[in-house]
Parts: structure tokens; C-alpha cells; sequence
């Protein structure tokens, strides 16, 4: 039999995954992420918790295909980074130090393409080769699969969905530095940020005053028939909707896939980014699915195994 690694690496835990090649997940197990001394312990504890497994398992490198890495960064084709937000990495040659530390083939991309990548190998994509995956959490994120590959570009940003501008009028900042991003809207933060937006307007009654506003809690409201809540989420679902339109001109997707936090409201809010989307999607992209993803914290360490394979 023939194994393959997937690994993602995030702020607080490295989550890993043995594989078969045909895609069976083995074992998952997770170690802590060491951001300290700007990450130096990160990719050496990864290896070291490789090379015990494969000692647990009698495992040959020979019987190895690899190692695949998702990392929360924009990441180069030659799997370099130039810089992380939360791992504590400047500039870092991940394939060529991984392949050092454990002799084995590696790849790295992006987690978001990572993600995306699972869910069209194993998850709610599964046998489709063009593909959007937007990750609805703190943040947006997205990966952009194109003819069964994700598409990186030449800065290892493609696919970075949450900063498409949405909204010409905006004032306050985004996290990235520019305004109007569909973040600022269609992230956990944005929707909380639009219902105090909507709450502020007027006075009228909803089960969302006095309480405190979060995504979830707008979609519970919206669940009890809550007219604020429906108001805030068209609000939502039009920013959201209208942008995957937009995109849709370019990749031409046959399905797109929403995750993230966010997702859990589950197809109530399929509805709402569907039907703005129609509204303004090009003739040839009408027929596009959405589904909700299905693997969950998994679809990293998937992907990351398939990028390899």
C-alpha cells in the first residue's frame, strides 16, 4: 500500500493527516503550533511527528508518495512564503526545509486552496474539476479550483475572495488595509458589523436588541421569522451573491462550495447568496450549484494530501 501525508498548519495547532493514495484517511491527530523565535520549532516538530507515525506504523519512506502543507499565507508555486501573519514567518523556502528534514517529496500551497482542493477530492465537490470554495469565518476566505487545480497566481494570492471590493462607498477599513472588501460583509465580524448597522437605523422590534449580535444569532432570528434579522441577511446574501457572479464570469464554475463558521446556519442561507447571485450572474453561469461543505476542519489536511498526489 502507498501513503500520503496532509498537513495544515494554523495559528494554534498543526493538524495532520495520514492518507492512503486512493484517499482513505488513516489517522488525524494534531500537535501544538510553536510560534515562538519567529516559528523556527514549527516545521521540525511537523517532521519529527511524521517520522514517529511512520515508526508506530512500520511505514518505508519508500511506501511514502509524500508530504502536502496548507499554510495561512500566500504561498509561491516553488512553495515559498514571504511572509505570515500568525505563525511568526518572514521569509521561509517551506518545500525545500520540509524536504530536508524528512527526505521525502513535498508540496505547500495556501490553506484556502488547500480546502477548497478536499472538498472537490473528497467532499461536497467531489468529481467536479471547476470550482469556487468560499470559507465563511472570522475572516473570508476562498480557494478557486481550475481544471482540477488550484489556482495560485503569481504572488500565491489567487483565489483571496474576502478582498474582491464590494462596495465603492465604504469608509471604514478592512483588515487588509483597503475598504469595501466582501469581508467587511460576509464574514462572522461583517454580518455582526451590518446588524448593528440595521439596529442602529430605526427602533423597530427585534429578538436581536439587547442581546449580543453575532452571525449566529442573526440567522436564529431570521429561523423565527424575525423581519430585522430576513432585512440583514437579503444585506448579506447581496454582497455575497453578487460577488460569486462576478467571479463566476472568469472561472465559470459547475459548483461553489460554502464553509466556514458561517455555514453552520446551513440552507437557509444557500437561499439568500443563491438568489442574488441569479440576479446578476452571466447567461452561461445560471446553472451553477451551491452546496454546503462537508468536511468540516478535515478538508485542509485533504487537500494538502491530494496536492501532493
Amino acid at each position: 500500500m502507498k501513503y500520503c501525508f496532509g498537513v495544515d498548519i494554523g495559528g494554534t495547532t498543526v493538524k495532520i493527516g495520514l492518507f492512503t493514495t486512493e484517499g482513505e484517511l488513516l489517522e488525524k491527530w494534531e500537535i501544538k503550533t510553536r510560534t515562538e523565535n519567529h516559528g523556527e520549532a514549527i516545521l521540525p516538530d511537523v517532521a519529527e511527528s511524521l517520522q514517529n507515525k511512520m515508526q508506530e506504523k512500520n511505514i518505508r519512506k519508500s511506501e511514502v508518495d509524500g508530504i502536502g502543507i496548507g499554510i495561512p499565507a500566500p504561498v509561491m508555486e516553488d512553495g515559498v512564503v514571504q511572509k505570515t501573519a500568525n505563525l511568526g514567518w518572514g521569509y521561509k523556502e517551506v518545500t525545500r526545509e520540509m524536504k530536508e528534514l524528512t527526505g521525502l517529496p513535498v508540496a505547500a500551497g495556501n490553506d484556502a486552496n488547500m480546502a477548497a482542493l478536499g472538498e472537490m477530492w473528497l467532499g461536497a465537490g467531489k468529481g467536479q474539476k471547476n470550482m469556487i470554495m468560499v470559507t465563511l469565518g472570522t475572516g473570508v476566505g476562498g480557494g478557486i479550483i481550475v481544471n482540477g487545480k488550484p489556482l495560485a497566481g503569481s504572488h500565491g494570492a489567487g483565489g483571496e475572495i474576502g478582498h474582491f471590493c464590494v462596495n465603492e462607498e465604504e469608509t471604514e477599513t478592512c483588515g487588509c488595509g483597503n475598504t469595501g472588501c466582501l469581508e467587511q460583509y460576509a464574514s462572522a465580524t461583517g454580518i455582526s458589523r451590518l446588524a448593528r448597522r440595521r439596529l442602529e437605523r430605526d427602533d423597530s422590534p427585534s429578538p436581536l436588541r439587547g442581546s449580543e449580535i453575532s452571525a449566529k444569532a442573526v440567522f436564529d432570528a431570521l429561523k423565527e421569522g424575525d423581519a430585522v434579522a430576513k432585512e440583514i441577511v437579503e444585506e448579506f446574501g447581496s454582497y455575497l451573491g453578487h460577488a460569486l457572479a462576478a467571479i463566476a464570469v472568469i472561472t465559470d464554475p459547475s459548483v461553489i462550495v460554502i464553509g466556514g463558521g458561517v455555514s453552520k446556519a446551513g440552507e437557509i442561507l444557500l437561499e439568500y447568496v443563491e438568489k442574488y447571485f441569479h440576479e446578476k450572474a452571466f447567461f452561461a453561469n445560471q446553472d451553477t450549484r451551491f452546496v454546503l461543505a462537508q468536511l468540516g476542519n478535515d478538508a485542509g489536511i485533504c487537500g494538502a494530501a491530494k496536492l501532493i498526489l
